[in-house]
């Protein structure tokens, strides 16, 4: 496929909207942030890279690293109406094999920009699966530091060679400045990469654009991009700290942070925009602003790509007694699209990766709850009974080996839920890990609502002070391999230094 020249001149329309966007004239076509995959299955990968000028971008993909019988698939044109970013679809892959990939892109008058190479592993039979998971990088100002080594957790995760990473949200910090010199307690300074679009919060296509290619600034988080699949889904900050639809901001709030209006719309408009763009993923085709999804990955897991933030209500004091627009947190057609999925599911483990912990709560009761839990411990209010109602038709189908998978609370734990402990008691237990931050400050919260039975087998260090650097060391990453022979499925929380803090194997039920 060739790019028509009135096809190609159409693209260049609106470059001066997108800043790292260039015209053929001023630069030469290349690469621009990083390449990456996602969504793999069996059969199929989602490719993504960006460009520097509108150009059609191409893959060839082998099944050995010299490209020999290199298959090439053809794809869109990444313009500056996609902030220079452009996906397609592989078909027709081989299940159970490693599979090397090489992008480049494309000008209709020859140009073509060195190409880039990735890796990925579709599941498949008889091959035992291993991922890692988590979320929360670069936030709280603590962003690119060269001089102490960058976002290192991304290398040591490399390091455990997963076939793909489940990312739980908050991959960027859209609302937080950072400033390219933080004073550190102990009076040395802590040098960040800056770039115009961190100095403020986001508000602009282009500064939330600029907040994903951030990440692309670091060596580590390049390489393990091109060498693990992502599936990702999102959480508050990709837009702006505890946001739900149709909030209104106060006038403290609004000018705290320097936004234009109170109106948060076309924040989440902007946002939202942005994650598609920055985001190898396959789009529904009756509903192209849908993020939940499933994953289907081989007969050993399916994983369920949940959205906490599109269709909640408003965060309240939590303690209703029915439920009602004002007490969902997934929307009543995530619910039932998740109970059908979830039933029919033949995959070994079904994997729900829910970015907010189910029994999470702060240690001051505040009067509006952004969580699921209230903090009573009592009977399902509020959000609680959209959980109850999940876990009951879990329970009433027959619906077995869920585990649950969260972040956004920057700290890595292990809870076994337990109806024998819990005073809602119509549900079968199950685990859910939280792990978490690759790249920000540790969390310091303490407490969780036992309205569901939940017991905590395990709980990363609290630090000594609210907001440490990464330099000292408060990261962490969920690692998890599932035996193909055996179905068991192991979970290990793993620090920065890759040092194992906790382990837990789970058999499967049949």
């Amino acid at each position: 496929m060739t790019i028509g020249r009135r096809e190609f001149l159409a693209g260049l329309g609106g470059l001066a909207a997108a800043p790292a966007f260039v015209t053929p004239a001023r630069a030469q076509l290349a690469i621009a942030d990083g390449i990456t995959a996602g969504d793999v299955m069996p059969d199929s990968a989602v490719i993504w890279a960006r460009t520097n000028i509108s150009s059609k971008i191409v893959v060839n993909w082998s099944l050995d690293s010299d490209f020999r019988d290199a298959k090439r698939v053809d794809g869109p044109i990444a313009t500056a109406r996609t902030g220079g970013t452009a996906q397609l679809v592989l078909n027709g892959l081989p299940s159970g094999r490693e599979i090397f990939y090489r992008v480049h892109f494309e000008t209709p008058d020859g140009g073509a920009s060195t190409p880039a190479i990735g890796r990925l592993v579709t599941p498949g039979p008889g091959r035992d699966m291993s991922f890692v998971f988590g979320g929360d990088q670069c936030g709280a100002g603590w962003g690119i530091n060269p001089e102490w080594g960058g976002l290192k957790i991304f290398e040591t995760m490399l390091g455990t060679r997963p076939d793909f990473l489940i990312h739980l949200g908050d991959r960027i910090y859209a609302d937080r400045i950072i400033h390219e010199e933080v004073r550190l307690p102990d009076g040395r300074k802590w040098k960040n990469l800056g770039t115009p679009a961190k100095r403020e919060g986001a508000q602009t296509i282009g500064q939330f654009r600029g907040n994903y290619s951030y990440n692309f600034l670091d060596e580590h988080y390049r390489k393990f991009s091109a060498e693990v699949p992502m599936l990702a889904t999102w959480d508050d900050h990709e837009i702006m700290n505890n946001w739900w639809p149709d909030r209104r901001l106060t006038w403290k709030q609004q000018h705290r942070k320097g936004y234009a209006h109170k109106d948060t719309a076309p924040l989440i408009t902007r946002g939202r925009q942005a994650f598609f763009e920055f985001t190898p993923m396959r789009r529904n085709a009756s509903e192209l602003d849908r993020i939940y999804r499933v994953i289907p990955c081989g007969p050993l897991a399916d994983v369920f790509m949940l959205d906490t933030r599109s269709y909640r209500g408003p965060n309240t004091r939590n303690r209703q007694g029915s439920a009602d627009d004002d007490t969902t947190i997934l929307g009543a057609k995530q619910v039932e699209w998740l109970k059908n999925a979830l039933q029919q599911s033949k995959a070994v483990w079904k994997i729900i990766a829910n970015p907010q912990p189910l029994a999470h709560v702060r240690k001051k009761p505040r009067p509006r709850y952004d969580q699921w839990a209230n903090g009573d411990t009592g009977a399902p209010l509020g959000r609680e009974l959209e959980a109850a109602e999940i876990l009951s038709f879990i329970k009433r189908h027959g619906v077995r080996n869920t585990v649950w998978l969260a972040a956004d609370v920057h700290y890595s734990a292990a809870f076994r839920f337990d109806p024998g402990r819990a005073v809602f008691q119509d549900f079968n237990p199950f685990w859910e890990f939280i792990s978490g931050p690759f790249h920000t400050r540790p969390g310091r919260v303490r407490n969780f609502d036992k309205t569901f039975g939940p017991e905590r087998h395990f709980r990363t260090p609290i630090a000594p002070i609210i907001n440490p650097p990464p330099s000292d060391g408060f990261l962490y990453f969920g690692h998890a391999k599932i035996d193909a022979k055996t179905g068991a499925l192991r979970v290990t929380f793993r620090d920065l230094n890759d040092r194992t803090l906790f382990s837990r194997t789970l058999e499967p039920s049949t």
